[in-house]
């Protein structure tokens, strides 16, 4: 695999860290929580387990057939949308941050706002509570 392609992989897998997911084994069990950690190969730690009666798991990657995400993820191009009514031409998605910056001076990121301070972001943290609000109905 090239640097690229391993680079993009742990992108992807490091979006499940503090989600929902399910993680199918290869010894055919199915283990259902938070993820708090990921490595390399796959080792996995899970907070939170639903009907185990287990606070916290640690899988041992060789095992894990697969991880499915419970949760649907969050929708920053939405958002984007939702900012861009408000600050017409002033809000661009920054993707390899995973990021908006709203008047090139306001970071918001699926967590909050990240940068920025004052009145503009003080709205901008409005829209974003009330749009979080509407994810998670």
């Amino acid at each position: 695999m090239s640097a690229l392609t391993i680079r993009k992989f742990y992108e992807e897998i490091l979006q499940f860290v503090g989600k929902k997911v399910l993680i199918e084994t290869s010894y055919d069990k199915n283990y259902s929580g938070t993820l708090s950690a990921i490595d390399e190969r796959l080792d996995t730690v899970l907070e939170n387990l639903e009907g185990q009666g287990i606070l916290r798991i640690i899988i041992n990657g060789t095992f894990v057939k697969e991880i499915k995400l419970l949760e649907k993820p969050f929708d920053l191009k939405g958002l984007a949308d939702r900012l861009s009514r408000v600050f017409p031409g002033l809000v661009k998605i920054r993707d390899d941050v995973k990021a908006i910056i709203v008047m090139d001076k306001i970071k918001v990121t699926e967590h909050g706002i990240e940068e920025g301070s004052g009145l503009a972001a003080d709205r901008v943290k409005s829209i974003y509570d009330e749009f979080v609000r509407e994810f998670k109905k």
